[in-house]
């Protein structure tokens, strides 16, 4: 079975600047993986490259073993690549109601009116929001918004879900609430994801492998186990100290 997605010796340069030095990454099918790095370190190239919105000058970019980019041209447009993404700033439309939200990518895919509003309300009551489906952005908390975002992305039924910092700015107890929600929810639906972060502390509660981005090349990957035990380099060593610390969510 083909990995969900794959960048195989990718390369992206802005000008003079290296961004990502022939990075080679797979996340499996059914599999989370947790990607950490430093502010600035490529993590987000990495989703846009997936997601087709940039082109590498070199290497592979697949999904669910299909070609997606390759040769320094896109194989497969960003609308035909059945990825889902949640940003941490949501992209939430403040003029939908909730259901409105969901409703609007599946319209854009010709799926009819009744199914439509069937996974849709389902998949509200999924993450909590029964009953809420006429409320709008502006009327929930900030844990509220980022479940409706992962509600969206979840509807459309993609191949694969990507995560871009998405809780940022969530006080501690909230965030372990909502790692909980996205770990259930993708092993619910069967779903392979990448998500992004710079915090170690996510990823030891979403569990599954870890990989460290550094100098746009991953530098390690593995368990957090094997992370904390045997540490490949200096950043390793502090992701690996922070969690011995104890400095978990849950």
């Amino acid at each position: 079975m083909s990995d969900a997605l794959t960048l195989e010796a990718v390369t992206l340069r802005y000008g003079q600047r290296t961004i990502l030095d022939a990075m080679t990454l797979a996340v499996g099918p059914g599999e989370i993986v947790s990607l950490l790095g430093r502010s600035g370190s490529g993590k987000t190239s990495i989703l846009r490259l997936l997601l087709g919105f940039e082109v590498p000058q070199a290497g592979v970019v697949r999904i669910d073993g299909e070609v997606a980019t390759a040769g320094g041209r896109l194989h497969v447009l960003p609308e035909n690549r059945g990825l889902a993404v949640v940003f941490q700033d949501m992209a939430l439309w403040p003029h939908l109601d909730l259901l409105a939200q969901l409703e609007f990518g599946l319209e854009a895919k010709g799926i009819s009116k009744v199914e439509r509003r069937t996974r849709s309300m389902d998949m509200l009551a999924q993450v909590g929001l029964a009953g809420r489906e006429h409320s709008y952005p502006h009327q929930l908390s900030g844990g509220e918004q980022r479940r409706v975002a992962l509600a969206r992305a979840l509807v459309m039924r993609p191949r694969a879900i990507l995560f871009d910092e998405t809780l940022g700015n969530l006080d501690i107890v909230l965030r372990a609430e909502l790692l909980k929600l996205i770990r259930e929810q993708l092993a619910r639906h069967q779903l392979a994801a990448l998500y992004i972060t710079h915090e170690p502390r996510e990823a030891a509660v979403l569990g599954g492998r870890v990989a460290v981005l550094e100098d746009g090349r991953i530098v390690q990957t593995g368990e957090l186990e094997e992370l904390c035990s045997r540490p490949a380099g200096g950043f390793v060593v502090r992701i690996a100290k922070e969690i011995i610390l104890g400095n978990k969510l849950a």
